[in-house]
């Protein structure tokens, strides 16, 4: 697991989303602290974007600046308000049928705060995806094993 992740616990911060009445800049600057590729991005421009969108209280913009520079592979697949919520789904095949895909959705009464929901579902299925079920380990070489080139040029 990564040391950010060791720090951010991902189900406890889906449980103080789905809590939150509204976004807050603490709550934004703990997400922020969630994310693993954000602080090694070289692009200073994206992250200075992400901040002012920050500094200037621009919840939903922020959060779908952050949804473009974690999740590259994620794209929004549909926003929809529905009975006082929000719903938000995000898809890595945005092209495929609705009953084909596999999206994450996360609902919120705050258009910000169920994109950020649906944000930190799909960090966390990133980070159970990337652990192998079973350890790779790799062979030690036999001590007698040595290649030998057999070609016959006869």
């Amino acid at each position: 697991m990564t040391a950010a992740l060791r720090r951010i616990d991902p189900p406890s911060l889906a449980r103080q989303l789905r809590a939150a009445p509204a976004v807050t800049r603490p709550l934004m600057l703990e997400i922020v602290k969630s994310c693993r590729r954000l602080p090694s991005l070289g692009q200073g421009e994206r992250r200075a974007r992400v901040q002012r969108l920050i500094d200037a209280e621009a919840w939903t913009d922020a959060a779908l600046a952050l949804m473009e520079l974690e999740l590259p592979l994620w794209q929004v697949r549909r926003i929809a308000y529905d009975e006082g919520e929000w719903h938000c789904a995000l898809s890595r095949e945005r092209e495929l049928p609705d009953w084909l895909d596999a999206a994450i959705e996360a609902h919120h009464g705050d258009l910000a705060l169920a994109l950020l929901s649906a944000f930190i579902e799909v960090q966390a299925l990133a980070v159970e995806v990337s652990r192998p079920s079973v350890p790779t380990v790799r062979p030690a070489p036999d001590p007698l094993y040595e290649p030998v080139a057999c070609e016959n040029f006869s």
